[in-house]
């Protein structure tokens, strides 16, 4: 007689990316088991995102609410969720994220000042002209292949340049608020992650691992020695 099926763990990662790492991390540190016990993984995963996610912008609208300087703009949501999500990928690393909007803000910056729109105010209420066209595509083509050529690829960089392109942020004391609210925001995955034990670094990405070679002791069950009974020249057709 067959026994009972073994219970299924739950995966450690059930919505991707690495989040449940810094829940974990964070439960630890604060004695939180009880609610990691008594809740769905990933509700608990959802709880965390939607503080931390409220928390990350509330502090950036406070400081722009007390400043007047727009410490507030769209490619800092996904910004923020990068640095959570996924903490241990490379374009969630400090210099990523830091660099990457810089070349946003630059290149978007330098397609204004080339198609002389620093003077022409927003798309939004002046219209969309070729003038504007060739300037968002001109920023966000810059942006795209400095961050491929610089080794710094940050995805929500793509969004900043379009910001500064589409004339929402046109000025360099603007630009200069909208990098330290990044670097602001990157402080706080610096201690958010770190508190939660892990190894995220202070500004260059870990370097990865190497891929682990796939030999007999980690073949598949059932597929042990499999193939080492194949032909040299791969499987042979029936006769």
């Amino acid at each position: 007689m067959e026994g009972p099926p073994a219970r299924r763990r739950p995966p450690r990662y059930p919505i991707g990316g690495h989040m449940a790492d810094v829940v974990q991390g964070l439960v630890e540190r604060f004695q939180l088991r009880a609610l990691q016990d008594r809740y769905d993984t990933t509700f608990v995963l959802g709880v965390f995102a939607l503080l931390n996610g409220f928390l990350s912008i509330a502090l950036m609208a406070g400081a722009a609410l007390a400043t007047g300087q727009p410490f507030v703009f769209p490619s800092l949501g996904p910004t923020a969720f990068l640095l959570f999500y996924t903490p241990q990928q490379a374009s969630a690393s400090p210099r990523n994220t830091i660099v990457g909007h810089l070349i946003g803000a630059l290149a978007g910056y330098l397609a204004l000042v080339v198609f002389g729109l620093t003077q022409a105010g927003p798309a939004v209420t002046t219209g969309v002209d070729s003038a504007r066209v060739a300037a968002a595509a001109l920023s966000l083509g810059l942006t795209a292949g400095l961050m491929v050529w610089l080794r710094v690829p940050h995805p929500p960089a793509g969004a900043t340049t379009l910001i500064v392109s589409l004339g929402i942020l046109t000025r360099p004391d603007q630009l200069a608020v909208l990098m330290l609210a990044v670097v602001l925001l990157v402080l706080q995955g610096i201690v958010i992650n770190r508190l939660a034990g892990l190894d995220y670094p202070l500004w260059a990405p870990r370097p990865a691992p190497p891929p682990a070679s796939l030999g007999p002791a980690t073949s598949p069950p059932g597929m042990a020695g499999t193939a080492s009974r194949q032909p040299p020249d791969g499987p042979q057709p029936a006769a």
